[in-house]
C-alpha cells in the first residue's frame, strides 16, 4: 500500500499593524543595549536645542519595559506624553461616523447627486472626485467608499465610460485627500500630538497641496473618461466590457427616484458644519494675525453675560485655541445632536454610537502600541542619540533636500506600517526633531509623511480599500497599477515640487 502525502502550501501573509509595530518595538529595546545613551537640553517650549547633545548612563530596556511600553504609550509617563487624548478623539469620531452611517444621510447625498445629473454624469467626475477629497482630508474617508461602487459603476458604464473610471472617482478621489490631509484625524491629529503642535498648524499649505493633487487628478481621470467615450476600445478592461454589462447594469438601478429625506438632509448639514467647527477651532488666529482676535473677544463677551454665560459655561474656549479635548467635545455634542433632529431613539443612538465606537477601536489601540516605540526610547534614554547622529548627517543639508527626503522615506515606510496613525505615532517623534535641526517646521514634515501614506495607499495591495474596490469592479490590481502608472509619478513630481518650494518660504 503506497501512502501519498499531500504537502500543506505555506503562502505568506502580511503581519497585522499590530505584529509589525510589537516587533519593533523589541527591536528598539534589543538596540538600547547596544547604542550609547545621550540626551539633549531643551528651550522653554519644550524644543530640542542643537549642539547641545551630551552621553549618559546606559539604561537597557528589558522584558518588563516592552511589555509595559504601550500601557505607558496610552497613558504616558514623566519622559513621553500618553496617547489617551487622540485615542479617546478616535474612538468618539467613529462613534459620530457610527450616528450619521445610521441615517444612511451621506449614501442617500451622493445617491441624489447622481441622480440630480443624470444625462451629464460626466460632470460627475470632477464635482464627486471633489466631495471624495474633502471626505479623506478631513476624516480620512476610505472603507465607506466601498458602499457607492455598486451605484457608480452601472451609471458611468451606463454612459458609455468603464469600471476603471467608477473606481477611479471614490479611490482616487478619497485617497488624494488622505494624501493631502488637513485635518484628518488619524493622520494629521496623531503626527501633531506626537509634535506637540496643533493640526490646524500648516493647515493652509496643505490646502493648497489638496487644490494641486486634486486638480491633477481630476484631469487624468476626466480626460481618461473622455478618450474611451469616444473610442470604446480605448479601455483598459474592454477584452471584459460585455460580461461587465452584464453584470452590473442588471443587478443596480441608477434611476431610483428615491429622494432623502428632511431629516437626511439636516444630518449632511450637520455633518458639514461639524468639520467647519473644527478647521475653525484648529486654526491659531491670533498667531497668524495679530488683530485677528474676534473669537476671543465673541467668546468673552459671550461667557460675561448674566446666566447665559453660567449655562454655556465660563471655561468654554474660544475658536482658534482648540486642541484634541475640545474637538472630542465637538464631535460628542454633534452626535447627540444629530440624534435628536433625525429623531433617533436612545438605544438606537447608543448602539449605533457604540458600533462606530467598535470600528475604530483596533485604530485607537494601534496609536498607544506605536507611542511605545517612542516610550522605549526615551526611557531607554537613545533618543538622544539618535537625534545626535542624524544632526550630524543633515549638517551642511539644504531644507529642500531634507523635506524630498523624508518624503521618500516615508514611502517604504508606508508599506511596512500600512496604519497611518501607527506610522505617524511611531516614527514622528524622531522625525520631527531632525526636521528642526534642519530648520524645516514640524507642519512640513507631517505633510511629506501624509503625502507619503497618501500615495501608497493609491496602490498597496495591502489595503482592503484598494483590494476591496477591484474585486467589486472586477479590475485586476496589474491593470490597476497600469491605469495608475503616469497617475502616481505625476502626483510624486508635484508634491515634491511643492515640499521643495514650502521648506524654503
Amino acid at each position: 500500500m503506497q501512502e501519498t502525502q499531500t504537502k500543506k502550501k505555506h503562502h505568506f501573509h502580511m503581519p497585522s499593524a499590530f505584529t509589525i509595530l510589537f516587533l519593533i518595538i523589541i527591536l528598539i529595546a534589543i538596540l538600547t543595549w547596544i547604542i550609547p545613551a545621550g540626551t539633549y537640553e531643551t528651550d522653554k517650549a519644550g524644543n530640542i536645542i542643537s549642539g547641545t547633545y551630551k552621553a549618559v548612563t546606559n539604561k537597557p530596556q528589558g522584558i518588563w519595559d516592552i511589555f509595559m511600553a504601550p500601557v505607558i504609550g496610552m497613558v504616558g509617563d514623566k519622559k513621553t506624553d500618553g496617547a489617551i487624548s487622540v485615542s479617546l478623539f478616535i474612538l468618539v469620531i467613529g462613534g459620530f461616523l457610527g450616528v450619521v452611517n445610521k441615517t444612511n444621510a451621506l449614501n442617500e447625498g451622493i445617491g441624489s447627486i447622481v441622480r440630480r445629473y443624470k444625462g451629464r454624469e460626466k460632470q460627475l467626475i470632477p464635482i464627486l472626485m471633489l466631495l471624495f477629497a474633502l471626505g479623506g482630508s478631513t476624516y480620512g474617508m476610505g472603507e465607506e467608499t466601498i458602499a457607492f461602487y455598486p451605484l457608480l459603476i452601472p451609471v458611468m458604464m451606463g454612459v458609455g465610460f468603464d469600471s476603471i473610471v467608477a473606481v477611479a472617482i471614490a479611490l482616487v478621489g478619497s485617497q488624494v485627500g488622505c494624501l493631502a490631509s488637513t485635518v484628518n484625524p488619524f493622520a494629521t491629529g496623531v503626527a501633531s500630538q506626537t509634535l506637540n503642535i496643533s493640526p490646524g498648524d500648516g493647515l493652509v499649505s496643505r490646502v493648497i497641496l489638496l487644490i494641486i493633487t486634486i486638480t491633477i487628478s481630476i484631469i487624468y481621470v476626466y480626460h481618461y473618461a473622455s478618450v474611451i467615450e469616444k473610442d470604446p476600445t480605448k479601455s483598459l478592461v474592454y477584452n471584459q466590457r460585455a460580461e461587465d454589462e452584464k453584470h452590473f447594469l442588471v443587478k443596480a438601478d441608477p434611476n431610483d427616484d428615491h429622494k432623502m429625506t428632511g431629516r437626511q438632509k439636516t444630518v449632511i448639514w450637520l455633518f458639514g458644519i461639524t468639520f467647519v467647527v473644527m478647521i475653525l477651532g484648529l486654526i491659531p488666529w491670533s498667531n497668524l494675525n495679530s488683530h485677528w482676535t474676534f473669537f476671543d473677544k465673541s467668546t468673552k463677551w459671550l461667557v460675561n453675560i448674566p446666566f447665559l454665560g453660567d449655562l454655556l459655561g465660563h471655561d468654554m474656549a474660544p475658536l482658534g485655541t482648540w486642541y484634541f479635548n475640545e474637538i472630542t467635545m465637538l464631535f460628542l455634542f454633534m452626535s447627540v445632536l444629530i440624534m435628536a433632529v433625525y429623531h433617533m431613539k436612545e438605544s438606537e443612538f447608543i448602539d449605533a454610537f457604540m458600533s462606530g465606537m467598535g470600528d475604530f477601536l483596533s485604530v485607537a489601540i494601534i496609536v498607544a502600541v506605536a507611542r511605545g516605540i517612542q516610550v522605549i526610547m526615551n526611557n531607554g534614554m537613545i533618543t538622544g542619540t539618535v537625534l545626535h547622529w542624524g544632526e550630524l548627517g543633515l549638517h551642511g543639508l539644504s531644507q529642500t533636500i531634507f523635506i524630498i527626503l523624508t518624503y521618500i522615506f516615508y514611502i517604504p515606510m508606508s508599506f511596512l506600517i500600512p496604519s497611518t496613525s501607527g506610522l505617524a505615532a511611531a516614527t514622528m517623534g524622531i522625525i520631527g526633531p531632525m526636521g528642526h535641526f534642519a530648520h524645516v517646521s514640524g507642519s512640513l514634515v507631517i505633510t511629506a509623511y501624509q503625502a507619503a501614506s497618501g500615495w501608497v495607499n493609491l496602490i498597496t495591495p495591502t489595503s482592503g480599500v484598494v483590494m476591496g474596490a477591484l474585486a467589486i469592479a472586477h479590475i485586476n490590481v496589474g491593470i490597476w497599477w497600469k491605469w495608475m502608472l503616469k497617475l502616481m509619478i505625476y502626483l510624486f513630481v508635484a508634491t515634491c515640487l511643492f515640499l521643495g518650494i514650502a521648506a524654503l518660504l
